[in-house]
């Protein structure tokens, strides 16, 4: 039988990247509409706001400070690392929608709803 490779290593027949991207496409995501207040006293999640949820953080609305401080507290309460939130909307306005991976959306309110302050 005659070798097609001429000379070259043979590939695996699943080393094509099927598995890596379906993979990566079956990772759960949802997004959260956030109403953020900013300079608040303190950092808390203070519950439902309509069809979204309401925050309250410390940090002022400068050089971008609010939104890691909104990240960072909606991580932490959901159980996150912080790498897997990320705004995707609202970047300087108080209503925001933040992209959440590695969770769906059921999960994701349950969690919160356990956070609540």
């Amino acid at each position: 039988m005659r070798s097609t490779t001429r000379g070259r290593t043979p590939r695996p027949p699943d080393s094509r990247g099927a598995e890596p991207i379906l993979g990566f496409m079956a990772e759960p995501s949802t997004r959260v509409r956030l109403r953020v207040s900013p300079g608040a006293r303190r950092s808390e999640l203070v519950g439902r706001h309509g069809d979204g949820w309401k925050m309250r953080v410390t940090a002022p609305p400068e050089d971008g400070r609010a939104n890691d401080a909104v990240l960072d507290l909606l991580a932490k309460r959901l159980g996150l690392p912080r790498r897997s939130l990320s705004i995707v909307s609202g970047h300087s306005a108080r209503e925001k929608v933040v992209q959440l991976n590695g969770i769906d959306r059921a999960e994701s309110e349950r969690r919160l709803e356990g956070a609540q302050a």
